[in-house]
């Protein structure tokens, strides 16, 4: 296709018509693998008398292409760039970068990210000559562009794949530095030279982010960047054409400069400039920069905190960045030296400060409520927060300079409550209120261990947090609530004190403010946790989950969750009046959470985090009520739905938190219906397809179907479960590119099938054992070994003859039985078995072994059945110690449990009652175990009569 006609197909492409875009967009599927289609691309890209929308089209067209095709995944996938064309590419695009416009160049600065990543060094040789010429000469721009680019590749690389990265550095550091000198020494400099700065920071800071390069171990050199980063980090930024707009000010060329020369300079005093940390080859750089540069990069610190101090402005990553360096310093006896005089002006006029109510939180909390809540419960709004900088900096500081500090800084939030107190109401320092509440919360775990604050907290709360629930300051309201949360856990000596803390926040969930609401439910979970008399919340508990309901309804947040499985859990089966409407309510909530995290496209959106919440929400509500099965029948067409879909690879991000729900459902409903057998093919094909790392967490659910359903999966022949089954644990086991570990579930389907199916597998027995014998040949991890000889065990347990003959038939028995046996003998230095630990392979392996002693005794030799009886005796006696050694461990945790809350333990007994045994979480269930114990039981009371008789 020439020009002319792939521009104007482009143009189609941006028809309002629908049916004209699709044909354009055709048409370009069609005729993308033909012979210079991506040449032609890179034409109508740089073309500057063609419209730019089309030419944003040709360049997104050209990304996409580039990405799926350049390196395709596959490396037996044949290739569809021809290697013409992908030098032409090379060739132009790295001048062509540097030509077209910004919204262009994001578009193109993809495809070389996507070039690089795939072909240097070995296919790009030339790339960096190209980038050591273009930094001598006019086409520095675009030099660093690249370079830029070239380095992130190996920003996070490690030792051997890092060595490309030394090359660079020794090939472009030294014009780098003389550029970076340049730029740093005009005066008036324009916003093309702040972008030209950054470039040269962001190189820097991939090329030290592991690691320090060898050239800047010499004293000079480091000394020479030191200085330039030092110069640009104390000059103020440029007063002119700072964006009015705050959105735009702080994406600002020279407050991009500013933020990436702190980061730089955290980097280097956090992982390099700690001379604890270091190695001690990186001693001696440590001890420089400590000496020469730690207390000259505090002080510009303090000097730059100080404009926000005088009413200037810093953007929020900045402040962040400069306080984690502050935080940082305190522990180190040198820095906090110098940082003591002037820590009383930090702490109280720009550390608290920041820790207020402010302008911009009154502005959202007005207009948009959702985004408040959103940014104060999103971890990584954390990351540019100054409010998170300045509480971890007074946390660090009362936690590492207590004696100097805490009795301090209280009498500071004493005086504000004082103040506060004393106002008229129309005065009061709200603001100031609520930044002092911030800080007695994010001080909680100080203060309960500290006296005498330990002693006053119930009086100070009392006096100065309950108060505020009524305030009509909403942010105060919900301050109140979050700090009362805090101190939940808090010994009341008034018990009523506890009680109307409690009243209070469960009032706050009908506050007229969203806030307000969001923050009683996450200081709800703190009550509900401590909350020793349940008869406090019982009668309230269905006006509690309505308001829930209505809240999930209005926002999507994980903490609403949360305190949802809290009072779930508390409350076990009496919660079942509410099961079936919570799973609704919640699968109502998970599906309003997935539409908006497909419309966001964004991993951290919270809607997505939310939509998993509500999926642990739900499987507790099925484990709290799993000793009621009818209610399983009734919440299972609620459930269906989302099983169906996320079981598919639109489900990828909930897979887990999906299966464990398939696995309630399988094992405690009283049957388990046509429609969850439905299900089955979905797990084998996501098996075959993507999930091979949730093969032990499908394990459960595909034991619960064989041992909970065995007739169906016998006799159903469309879908033929039993073929399938075997299709897919062949596929898995003969897998040779499958690590030892990704296996350990199919031999324990195998255990499944024989231990459950008994008499009715004939025809599977030598496919199953065949593939067994051929992993075990090639298996070198001594766990999965144990496995693949317990699939023998058990299949001499189903049926002792028919094994032995499948295995002589093989030409394996006599291997099969040596290894087994010198399995068995193997121990540790330490004297413990080396396999077969646990008192489930105990179990199978006696019942195995004691399985042959039916035999005829023409079919075992006198030395066999000498070593049976042997290996069997030790086994047992074995698993008896190991047994009574359990009993005798469960009755002192017992004796433990005061309180009568439950103990881990009983959590893993929930657990093995669940196609989950307690030594190992994908085991099978305890139906089965049951009866293996039952049968070694009478196998243990047979060999004592034996070895009684004998003495």
């Amino acid at each position: 296709m020439d020009l002319p006609s792939l521009a104007v197909i482009l143009q189609a492409a941006l028809s309002p018509n629908p049916n004209e875009r699709k044909a354009a967009e055709q048409s370009l599927n069609q005729f993308q693998y033909t012979p210079q289609h991506l040449v032609r691309l890179l034409q109508i890209i740089v073309d500057n008398n063609c419209d730019l929308a089309v030419r944003q089209v040709a360049s997104i067209h050209f990304k996409n292409f580039i990405g799926k095709n350049w390196a395709p995944h596959d490396p037996d996938e044949p290739q569809k760039i021809s290697q013409s064309d992908k030098d032409m590419v090379r060739d132009h695009i790295l001048v062509f970068v540097v030509q077209v416009p910004p919204l262009l160049r994001v578009q193109l600065g993809e495809c070389l990210k996507t070039i690089i990543h795939a072909d240097y060094p070995e296919q790009w040789p030339r790339l960096l000559e190209w980038v050591k010429h273009n930094l001598q000469d006019q086409q520095v721009y675009g030099a660093l562009f690249v370079l830029q680019i070239l380095a992130r590749k190996y920003e996070f690389k490690s030792d051997e794949e890092r060595v490309p990265v030394h090359r660079i550095v020794d090939e472009t550091f030294h014009n780098l530095i003389n550029i970076f000198n340049r730029l740093v020494q005009i005066v008036n400099p324009s916003l093309e030279v702040a972008d030209l700065i950054k470039l040269i920071c962001k190189i820097f800071w991939s090329s030290i982010y592991l690691e320090i390069p060898k050239q800047l171990f010499d004293p000079n050199v480091f000394n020479a960047w030191m200085i330039l980063f030092l110069n640009v980090l104390e000059r103020p930024v440029p007063p002119e054409g700072q964006p009015m707009d705050p959105e735009l000010r702080k994406s600002w060329g020279w407050w991009k400069v500013k933020k990436w020369t702190v980061h730089i300079l955290n980097r280097l005093y956090t992982r390099f400039g700690d001379l604890k940390l270091q190695n001690p080859e990186n001693k001696a750089f440590a001890q420089l920069f400590q000496k020469n540069f730690a207390g000259k990069i505090l002080e510009c610190h303090l000097n730059l905190l100080n404009v926000i101090r005088m009413g200037g402005y810093l953007p929020d990553r900045v402040i962040n960045l400069v306080l984690q360096y502050l935080s940082n310093s305190i522990s180190k006896n040198s820095m906090y030296s110098l940082l003591q005089p002037r820590l009383d002006v930090l702490l109280f006029e720009i550390v608290f400060p920041l820790m207020c109510f402010n302008d911009n939180d009154q502005r959202l909390w007005e207009e948009d409520p959702h985004e408040y809540v959103r940014k104060g419960y999103d971890i990584i709004e954390d990351l540019y927060s100054p409010r998170t900088a300045s509480m971890d900096f007074v946390s660090e500081l009362v936690r590492k300079r207590v004696k100097d500090n805490l009795h301090k800084f209280i009498q500071f939030i004493v005086e504000i409550f004082k103040r506060y107190d004393e106002a008229p109401v129309e005065y009061r320092p709200y603001r100031q209120k609520d930044g002092a509440l911030l800080a007695i919360g994010a001080l909680c775990d100080k203060l309960k261990k500290t006296e005498p604050y330990k002693s006053e907290l119930e009086p100070m709360l009392v006096r100065h947090v309950f108060p505020e629930f009524s305030s009509p300051v909403g942010h105060l309201r919900a301050k109140a609530a979050w700090v009362a949360g805090q101190y939940a856990h808090v010994n009341f000596s008034d018990p009523d004190n506890f009680h109307k803390a409690l009243h209070s926040v469960v009032s706050g969930l009908r506050d007229t403010e969203l806030p307000v609401r969001i923050d009683s439910v996450f200081a709800l979970r703190s009550f509900i946790e401590a909350c020793r008399d349940l008869n406090e919340i019982r009668p309230i508990l269905p006006q509690l989950l309505d308001e829930f309901f209505k809240l999930m309804n209005e926002v999507e947040n994980e903490d609403l969750v949360f305190t949802l499985e809290t009072i779930v859990d508390k409350f076990g089966e009496e919660m079942a009046p509410y099961a079936l409407g919570l799973c609704q309510n919640l699968a109502a909530a998970f599906w309003r959470c997935m539409n908006t995290a497909e419309a966001d496209d964004d991993v951290d959106d919270p809607g997505a985090l939310a939509a998993v919440g509500c999926l642990r929400a739900i499987s507790t509500i099925l484990e709290s009520v799993s000793r009621l099965p009818d209610l399983f029948v009734q919440i299972e067409p609620t459930l269906l739905p989302i099983m169906r879909r996320m079981l598919t690879t639109d489900g990828q991000e909930v897979f887990e938190e999906v299966l464990e729900i398939v696995s309630y459902m399988t094992f405690f409903s009283p049957t388990i219906s046509l429609d969850m057998w439905s299900l089955w093919p979905l797990m084998i094909d996501a098996l075959a397809d993507w999930a091979i790392d949730f093969f032990p967490n499908i394990l459960v659910p595909l034991d619960n179907y064989i041992s909970r359903g065995t007739q169906h999966f016998l006799s159903c022949k469309e879908p033929d479960y039993q073929r399938s089954l075997w299709h897919m644990i062949s596929s898995v086991m003969a897998d040779k590119n499958l690590e030892d570990n990704d296996i350990e579930p199919a031999p324990k389907l195998i255990e499944v099938v024989f231990q459950n199916c008994t008499g009715q597998v004939d025809q599977w027995a030598e496919f199953y054992l065949s593939i067994t014998v051929e992993r075990l040949r090639q298996t070198e991890k001594s766990y999965l070994k144990c496995l693949l000889i317990q699939v023998i065990a058990d299949a001499l347990y189903y049926n002792a003859t028919l094994t032995l003959s499948i295995l002589h038939k093989l030409g394996v028995a006599t291997e099969i039985f040596n290894l087994w046996f010198q399995m068995l003998q193997q121990v540790k230095k330490s004297g413990v078995r080396a396999n077969f630990k646990r008192e489930h392979d105990k179990k199978v392996c006696c019942l195995g072994l004691t399985s042959l002693l039916t035999l005829p005794a023409d079919k075992l030799p006198g030395e066999a059945l000498s070593r049976i009886f042997n290996a069997t005796l030790d086994l047992l006696v074995a698993y008896k110690d190991q047994v009574a050694e359990a009993a005798k461990e469960e009755e002192a945790e017992d004796d433990d449990d005061m309180d009568g809350f439950q103990t881990d333990d009983e959590d893993d007994d929930d657990d093995k009652e669940m196609g989950v045994d307690a030594e190992d979480g994908n085991e099978a269930d305890s139906i089965r175990l049951q009866k293996l114990a039952a049968q070694t039981s009478a196998a243990i009371d047979f060999w004592e009569y034996v070895m009684v008789g004998s003495q």
